[in-house]
């Protein structure tokens, strides 16, 4: 295995390419996968995150409300002016 090689072709560091080797070599392609921002099963959740998944769901909805109704009235807004 040559790391610097590697590295060169594909544009990444030495250490890089060592980590991704041993993943591969302790999990295999799964091992591989990108795992960052993703969110936990809802079963793993306790009752505290649950509710401020909700909050956060709840408050997005509210914003696209007032988002969508502020558009609803601008052409109301436009015609009032031309007049």
């Amino acid at each position: 295995m040559d790391y610097a090689q590697t590295a060169e072709k594909y544009q990444v560091s030495c250490q890089q390419i060592y980590q991704w080797t041993r993943k591969y070599q302790s999990n295999g392609a799964e091992g591989l996968i990108d795992k960052r921002g993703g969110r936990k099963p809802e079963t793993e959740m306790s009752e505290l995150e649950k509710l401020r998944v909700d909050n956060k769901l709840l408050q997005a909805e509210k914003r696209r409300a007032r988002l969508e109704t502020a558009f609803l009235k601008k052409p109301d807004e436009t015609e009032r002016r031309r007049f």
